[in-house]
């Protein structure tokens, strides 16, 4: 299923406490909402990342590379229970995630829109084969080592804001190693 600009997301303060509903636009208008989201990394048996291009429909970061999938939970929707389905409607597979933490920020995409959000960060395993990504959502995707990433990551040009925040907390905080998600938790 492609996303709506009309879904309804939920409204947070920033200790993640729900306030209320808006729809996907309002949220992501100049100046932004702040809402809940979410954040998936999926690593392979080799310990490479899967990444993906966002889409060039896109409204904020088309066609920047990002994480293995990322959204937002519906009102009323569990956030975990929203990155399972997001993996399954944008990658195709269907996997257990770990959560790892949650974090806000903010960021303008010149004067098309604004992000602000409290994202929920999750980890799992799949494998390349198993992945079938749906092309209305996703425009590339590619596995990478820890060095190619952080390559990558240096240039903004190239990746999501939110991808450049979080990356580097799973590495500090223990999450994520050379060979992918650490048992942990």
């Amino acid at each position: 299923m492609v996303t709506s600009n009309q879904d309804q997301l939920i409204l947070v303060d920033s200790e993640d406490r729900a306030l209320g509903t808006a729809t996907r636009a309002a949220c992501h208008a100049p100046g932004g909402q702040r809402h809940r989201a979410f954040s998936v990394y999926l690593f392979d048996s080799a310990g490479r990342l899967v990444v993906q291009q966002r889409q060039a429909s896109k409204l904020l970061w088309p066609l920047y590379w990002s994480n293995s999938c990322c959204s937002h939970p519906r009102a009323g929707e569990d956030v975990a229970t929203a990155a399972r389905r997001r993996v399954r409607e944008e990658l195709g597979v269907n996997l257990p995630l770990t959560h790892a933490f949650h974090y806000e920020y903010r960021a303008d995409f010149g004067r098309v829109g604004t992000e602000h959000e409290v994202v929920h960060v999750f980890l799992g395993r799949v494998e390349e084969h198993e992945l079938v990504p749906n092309p209305e959502e996703v425009a590339d995707l590619r596995l990478l080592t820890r060095t190619e990433l952080e390559a990558e990551l240096a240039d903004p040009t190239l990746t999501t804001p939110w991808f450049r925040i979080a990356w580097p907390r799973l590495r500090a905080e223990g999450w994520i190693d050379d060979a992918g998600p650490c048992a942990r938790g």
